[in-house]
């Protein structure tokens, strides 16, 4: 405790003081006992910015002027709380005033204790949480002063800034720039377009009424009517308003009337800053969603289409909708426009067809099929355009229904539609839809005025999207690739559409203009790299991975690197199925040994039908300690049998299983290599390995995290959690946490790091020097609270192993993005090959990441996976950090070539969606050493 008796003012002197002597090494007590060693040159002291400094210095002037009894010591004053009243008698006695205060001096000791030096390096810092006073005490060296908020300009509390344009601001970080070098370069393009601006920027102003107006449809009326002061080009919120030109005064005064009461409203719109254009992503947002709208393009969810040139499948009652997605955004090359071609599929028929198409084939139990097929689903209502989601069904009402008008009258549902839309509905006895809209909150925090439920006719309502019939049918899917794959060439024809058609648009030309904006003609052209090729280890020698980085040949005549014999296995199927299940274990019998696995022949049961009880009691009464592997061929495929299935053989007899459809063996031309996948497969779930690359670290530890949201429960979000457990990253050790959706994901990641650990030490007899983290399922707005929460949650674990600090790497996996990149070939744009790099220009201003194209296709467009390096103090140059990543694609045993993200991401997303879907359990731990879930 600080000497004095004033509480934190006693405390804040003290640090001040502390803080202005040089640092001292450990066990020095800060007196020098060499007489030879030359006295250190003091550090000047800080300025007094706390109410400790300041109390500091106003006592030292009282004592010095009181009067002492005796002449030997001044007067030590008597203790006055908690240092407050202190401050506030002291400085009335010497005739002074309480100063602004600057957030209790906390900014000011923390850059002050940044200064001295740290005993060891310092964890990568967290964002500040910055009070909002009035004058800033610290501000980053060279960064812009920053003015009031709008709030603070005008003590209007009762009108805050709509949260969209209020994100827009000054405070920018550094540009965080980390390319490497190795590897072959490439000339790429990207689907970015670099958006050029005339103006200085964009005039941010606040808006004060006075009196207040609670309305913002008021506040905006009055703002248009003095559209001679301010112009035509506006963003205004009803708080906030945005301008391209800057008014002549520095705070303008209007005056209007209330139309209600005839009331004289004063109008002060004050000026608050310039936001560079940069900083005005959101407002730029706003006016490409106005052009948009200009070259009449309808919003579907949440993307711009053109239902003016649909493309019709009418085998399939389908239809394809053209559009575009678009989003302005700063990267590393400066402000510019992703623009990328969208389609949206929607179904011809109606919810009251596919209701009548129900109720056809089963009459009895149709309300429950229609509960289930519908559902959850999305709808369009072609009148306006929207979609709803269907959440029940109200089979008691009918369009008769009436409800009550906003002039306090009933209509019916009849002649709403038929007064609004001219609409006629012909069904009179069909029930409603019911949509609960979301809870969305207004600009001060209180929620919106909105219905609390929307009841849809289903005779206007279509069905949008695809089901799972739909999706896993070939030829629908066939048919609507014919529409939907686009090559990077088309893509790229279709990026200059939209550029010809905005610049050729008078409106839509005139929207940027007013803003002072403007469309590059051309898409983006950068440099790239190749990546070195890999090469694939088998047990048997080394294989490269080719240019399309797809090695399934070699795989049938090298023999894997680990070999599990399979001595005791049991096959399960049914009499409609016996010759293919003989035709299956011969060919097990014939290729295992080619691939240097041990195989005998296995125990069959022949099961008297296909009921899920009857799957059920065989395994029961097969499984036991001996045996090592159940195969299961099902003559269909069922959910529940395979679920029920899974639950049996993962949690209450824990082995390995293996399902297989009938269908997918009674192909003979495809038997074999069908059967080789099968029994690769299966090596993997006993624990084997199949192939490997070369790890340039000795002792790594690589981490594949995915998060899966229960569908069934819809109260549960499941972890998915895989480690490696050697240096060639060939043996892998899963867990998986079952856990509330509100409740934190790392609550069970710190488990599951620790068990990782434990089990790592005990295969290595050591703990890892690194660990590298790929966390997939991650968003744009999460990234903040995994670099600020789940990395230091994830160090914590570190303690449970004593005085043990690896080197930590936090790197999120993003693979649905849209940013696409294609290979300059000439005049002609191609897919990049496997292994392309890009780390700069489109990468973002302010984190380290890098977009990687790890697999190879061979239809329509490449997508990227995009890198986003949150933490790391590992020190990997940019190139080790790229290679690994590259070179974890190659390590997922299900596939003979790269795959999209790092292997451990794969492998976390197949765990988490295997209890997700089928087990709704955490797995018995006893399989955690083996790929089980494959």
């Amino acid at each position: 405790m600080a000497s004095g008796g004033y509480g934190r003012g006693g405390r804040g002197a003290a640090l001040l003081q502390a803080l202005s002597q040089p640092p001292r090494k450990p066990g020095d007590n800060g007196q020098d006992t060499t007489e030879e060693k030359s006295q250190p040159t003091s550090a000047p002291a800080p300025a007094p910015m706390g109410r400790g400094a300041l109390l500091a210095s106003v006592l030292s002037q009282t004592q010095s002027q009181q009067p002492t009894p005796g002449g030997d010591a001044p007067a030590v004053p008597r203790p006055m709380g908690r240092g407050l009243a202190s401050m506030q008698a002291l400085l009335k006695a010497s005739g002074q005033s309480l100063p602004q205060t600057t957030a209790r001096g906390a900014a000011f000791i923390t850059q002050q204790a940044e200064t001295r030096v740290a005993p060891h390096p310092p964890s990568p810092p967290k964002k500040p949480v910055t009070p909002p006073t009035q004058h800033s005490p610290v501000r980053p060296q060279g960064s812009p002063q920053v003015g009031m908020g709008p709030q603070a300009a005008s003590g209007d509390a009762s009108a805050p800034p709509s949260r969209g344009l209020a994100r827009m601001s000054l405070d920018r970080k550094p540009v965080v720039h980390n390319s490497g070098e190795i590897g072959e370069p490439l000339r790429l393009s990207a689907n970015y377009i670099r958006i050029q601006c005339r103006n200085k920027g964009v005039y941010q102003y606040h808006v004060d009424f006075r009196p207040n107006i609670d309305s913002k449809g008021m506040r905006i009326r009055f703002i248009n009517e003095h559209r001679d002061v301010i112009g035509f080009t506006k963003a205004f919120d009803g708080s906030i308003l945005y301008l391209p030109i800057k008014l002549e005064q520095q705070e303008t005064v209007l005056h209007s009337e209330r139309p209600t009461d005839q009331a004289k409203i004063t109008i002060v719109i004050k000026l608050v800053k310039v936001l560079p254009p940069e900083s005005c992503q959101q407002l730029y947002n706003i006016v490409f969603r106005r052009i948009m709208t200009i070259l009449e393009m309808v919003q579907v969810g949440r993307y711009y289409y053109n239902p003016h040139t649909p493309s019709s499948v009418p085998q399939h009652k389908l239809e394809v909708w053209p559009g575009y997605i678009t989003a302005v955004a700063e990267q590393e090359g400066g402000l510019m426009l992703l623009a990328d071609a969208s389609h949206r599929v929607l179904r011809t028929e109606t919810v009251l067809d596919v209701m009548t198409n129900i109720v056809n084939k089963n009459a009895q139990g149709f309300r429950d099929e229609v509960i289930r097929t519908l559902v959850g689903t999305v709808v369009l209502t072609r009148y306006n355009n929207k979609t709803y989601r269907v959440d029940d069904i109200v089979w008691d009402k009918t369009p008769r229904q009436t409800f009550s008008t906003h002039s306090g009258g009933e209509m019916s549902f009849l002649d709403y539609y038929k007064k609004n839309y001219n609409l006629t509905i012909h069904d009179h006895e069909q029930p409603l839809l019911l949509h609960r809209p979301k809870k969305r909150l207004e600009q001060g925090g209180q929620p919106r005025k909105q219905p609390e439920v929307i009841c849809l006719i289903p005779e206007l309502c279509y069905m949008s999207g695809l089901t799972d019939a739909l999706r896993q049918d070939f030829r629908v899917m066939k048919d609507l690739a014919c529409h939907t794959r686009v090559t990077p060439e088309q893509r790229r024809l279709t990026m200059k559409k939209f550029i010809d058609s905005v610049n050729k648009s008078p409106e839509a030309k005139g929207e940027l203009d007013k803003w002072g904006l403007q469309l590059d003609s051309n898409t983006l052209q950068f440099d790239g790299r190749l990546l070195p090729q890999e090469e694939i280890v088998f047990g048997t020698g080394k294989v490269p991975a080719g240019p399309n980085a797809d090695w399934g040949q070699a795989t049938g005549r090298q023999q894997v690197i680990t070999a599990v014999p399979l001595k005791t296995w049991v096959v399960l199927y049914t009499r409609r199925d016996q010759s293919k299940a003989n035709d299956y274990i011969s060919w097990m019998l014939k290729l295992c040994p080619q691939m240097g696995i041990d195989c005998n022949p296995p125990t069959r049961f022949e099961l008297r039908d296909d009921r899920v009880e009857t799957y059920i009691r065989a395994l029961r009464e097969h499984i036991n300690p001996k045996i090592q592997m159940v195969v299961a061929i099902c003559p269909t495929s069922r959910d529940d049998r395979y679920s029920a299935i899974k639950k049996t053989c993962c949690v209450d007899h824990p082995i390995p299983s293996q399902v297989i459809i009938g269908k997918t063996i009674g192909d003979q031309k495809k038997i074999r290599s069908v059967v080789q996948k099968i029994a690769l497969q299966i090596n993997c779930k006993l624990g084997g390995e199949l192939w490997g690359v070369s790890i340039p670290f000795k002792s790594i530890m690589v981490i594949g995290v995915d998060i899966y949201h229960d569908s069934a429960g819809k109260k549960q979000s499941i972890c998915g959690f895989v480690a490696s457990m050697n240096r060639n990253c060939t043996r892998w050790f899963s867990r998986c946490r079952v856990q509330p959706v509100s409740q934190e994901i790392v609550d069970g990641l710190k488990v599951c790091l620790v068990s990782a650990l434990t089990k790592f030490h005990e295969v290595n007899h050591s703990l890892p020097d690194k660990i590298l983290v790929f966390r997939d399922g991650v968003g744009d707005g999460q990234l903040n609270m995994v670099a600020d929460y789940e990395v230091d949650q994830l160090r914590t674990c570190f303690s449970s192993f004593g005085e043990y600090s690896p080197k930590l790497s936090f790197v999120v996996v993003q693979k649905r993005i849209n940013t696409r990149i294609f290979l300059n070939k000439g005049r002609q744009m191609e897919n990049p090959p496997s292994g392309t790099v890009a780390d700069h220009t489109i990468t973002r201003r302010e984190w380290y990441d890098f977009f990687l194209v790890s697999q190879h296709v061979r239809q329509g467009t490449v997508s990227p996976t995009h890198y986003i390096v949150v933490s790391d103090d590992s020190g990997m140059k940019p190139d080790h950090m790229q290679r690994m990543a590259y070179k974890m694609t190659h390590m997922y045993y299900n596939w003979p070539g790269t795959v999209r993200v790092p292997a451990p991401c794969q492998y976390a997303h197949k765990l988490a969606q295997l209890v997700g879907q089928n087990i709704h359990k955490e797995p018995s731990q006893e399989l955690s050493d083996r790929l089980f879930f494959l």
